[in-house]
């Protein structure tokens, strides 16, 4: 017994250190506080670019708001009225406001302008064109046309503590803010293998991401886009923590050490 001691507690020293995990795979951005001494430029595209399927909310206002009732007539069969919103604001200006979803070949139909290509467009470009068309159709000589995206969101999975889909709340978002509305990555969770996968121009690009260095902060998934997938990958240890096997072996090293425990007291005072 004296000799099988040793091997008992080896073993249990194994499976403790099993679920211990480096410090050195958990902690973010561990690259040398020198990296941002003289500040780095910020190069990647972070304006979220329309796509098709996407819903937009488009405010037109002018100068003169009776101009402005042309855009009432966009009626929806079995309603009682129009399906925008009209408002008048203090300065007694009109304001119409109400979503339109961006068709398939990349345009928005607006009532009395038509055919408006706003696809790979930021909403502030879109904005512009839609300025430009009414003036075109000779609508209104000074509209001012306001974008904004509805429906952004983008999907988490895997190795976090709150897997969902995270509606975007502003056209400016990291992964690093979408990661922490999970809950952050879960203990789990292999920092350095994060993958974003995003759809770019007909074609579905794959980001590799690693969070322990400040590499991330230079990568084209840092900033979001609408509809990315991003998948942290789990530790393989907790595949097999999670095993039958590894209950079994938890539970048995569970048992062998009070034995070993009793044997150990059981010499001692039988000495």
């Amino acid at each position: 017994m004296k000799k099988s001691a040793p091997l008992l507690l080896a073993l249990v020293a194994m499976l403790m250190m099993s679920s211990c995990v480096s410090t050195k795979k958990i902690v973010y951005f561990q690259d040398p506080d020198q990296v941002f001494e003289a500040g780095k430029q910020i190069l990647q595209q972070y304006e979220m670019r329309l796509k098709p399927a996407d819903q937009v909310l488009i405010k037109v206002t002018c100068s003169e708001p009776l101009l402005l009732s042309i855009f009432a007539q966009d009626v929806t069969m079995g309603t009682s009225g129009n399906t925008n919103s009209q408002n008048i604001s203090n300065s007694g200006s009109l304001t119409n406001a109400y979503g339109y979803t961006v068709s398939n070949d990349g345009y928005v139909i607006l009532p009395a302008v038509g055919r408006v290509p706003v696809a790979g467009l930021t909403s502030d470009e879109a904005a512009r064109r839609i300025e430009e068309s009414i003036i075109a159709a000779n609508l209104i000589k000074d509209p001012e046309v306001t974008v904004r995206l509805l429906n952004a969101r983008v999907a988490v999975l895997g190795a976090v503590r709150s897997p969902q889909v995270v509606s975007l709340t502003s056209e400016r978002n990291t992964v690093l803010d979408v990661l922490s509305r999970c809950g952050d990555i879960a203990d789990t969770g292999l920092r350095q293998k994060i993958t974003l996968y995003r759809e770019e121009n007909g074609e579905r690009k794959k980001y590799s991401i690693d969070l322990t260095t400040t590499d991330i902060f230079q990568s084209p998934a840092y900033y979001v886009q609408q509809n990315d997938l991003i998948y942290v990958e789990p530790n393989k240890s907790q595949s097999i923590k999670s095993s039958a096997f590894y209950a079994f072996l938890g539970a048995g090293a569970s048992i062998i050490s009070v034995i070993s425990a009793i044997v150990t007291i059981v010499m001692v005072t039988t000495k």
